[in-house]
């Protein structure tokens, strides 16, 4: 299990431990939207927002075990899935299950918002590229990491990436985003790299 943190100019750390035991009493999403609510009003750094939110994410994840079970099925379809946990009106913070299903991959996408994704089953490769200064519609590789159970993964607004599942199975991850700037959102064609907005 590993914490891993993407930057906008598409570099991945890893950083911190990712040890964690199971709290002495459950930890419960109400509390975990509170204090993640209280570290998005403290630190306006999306980086520092990421890190300091990751290790809730992890002990939520341990504690209240349900969670992991809230997924669908992927798609026939689309070859994904999405079940949303937690919206509220004016709250800005989204909470999802994703599956992907074996074969499909996402567009290349930036958010416009930090996020992060923690790998609850299968296996999946993220690759990343970096905008260029002052032109978030162009784009150059920037690397690669592969994620597995356990791993989390955290994004700033305008890291660039396309996720595609490994193996046999579905990856399931449980997801995380701020409130994405709209006009700043784009999708990229795979063999141009040609920007639109999402």
């Amino acid at each position: 299990m590993k914490n891993w943190l993407v930057t906008d100019d598409g570099t991945c750390t890893e950083f911190g431990t990712a040890d964690a035991e199971p709290p002495e009493r459950t930890y419960r999403m109400y509390r975990f939207l509170t204090e993640m609510e209280d570290i998005l009003a403290q630190e306006p750094d999306d980086a520092k927002r990421v890190q300091a939110i990751i290790p809730l994410v992890r002990k939520l994840l341990i504690s209240s075990y349900w969670l992991q079970m809230e997924y669908k099925p992927p798609s026939e379809k689309t070859g994904w899935s999405v079940n949303f946990l937690y919206r509220e009106h004016e709250y800005p913070i989204t909470v999802q299950m994703v599956t992907w299903a074996p074969g499909s991959e996402s567009k290349i996408h930036n958010h416009a918002t930090w996020g992060i994704v923690a790998m609850v089953g299968g296996q999946e490769k993220n690759t990343f590229w970096r905008q260029a200064a002052g032109d978030p519609s162009a784009i150059a590789p920037a690397g690669e990491q592969i994620l597995n159970p356990g791993d989390i993964i955290g994004f700033t607004g305008n890291a660039v990436h396309k996720v595609a599942p490994l193996g046999d199975e579905p990856t399931i991850s449980f997801n995380l985003y701020g409130v994405t700037d709209k006009p700043s959102r784009y999708k990229y064609e795979p063999d141009t790299l040609v920007a639109s907005h999402f």
